[in-house]
């Protein structure tokens, strides 16, 4: 597969289920991903704009596969995670309806890259 990492370092963030989708993540536009369920409001989106008074997980990385990808496909995330799960390397994965990302804390970026690029994978 071929796969792009964004230049920008994101945040995991975790808010109230009743909570409105604050106005600071909307200035996100390189990766903004909302998910409500009945337990939380959990956001990743750029670390540069979340307040420090937010819960939220920082320094993660995100490789992008390059898409479209066809709903028909399988196995796109085993492919990635299989490899990065022997080397040890834990990963956050999100869909859209175009392709899918993998986040990787910063500190595990070059040996993604690395065990990823063995594994047949190509970065452009």
């Amino acid at each position: 597969m071929k796969l792009t990492i964004l230049s920008d370092t994101f945040a995991v963030c975790r808010l109230s289920p009743s909570a409105d989708i604050p106005q600071w993540a909307l200035q996100n536009r390189t990766l903004l991903s909302i998910t409500y369920t009945s337990d939380e409001l959990s956001l990743v989106c750029s670390q540069l704009l979340v307040p420090s008074s937010v819960q939220y997980e920082g320094s993660w990385r995100a490789i992008k596969v390059q898409g479209p990808l066809d709903f028909s496909l399988t196995g796109i995330l085993v492919a990635l995670a299989a490899p990065l799960a022997a080397a040890s390397i834990p990963i956050f994965a999100l869909s859209t309806f175009d392709t899918d990302y993998l986040l990787l804390q910063e500190s595990y970026l070059i040996q993604a890259q690395t065990t990823l690029e063995q594994h047949g994978h190509q970065f452009v």
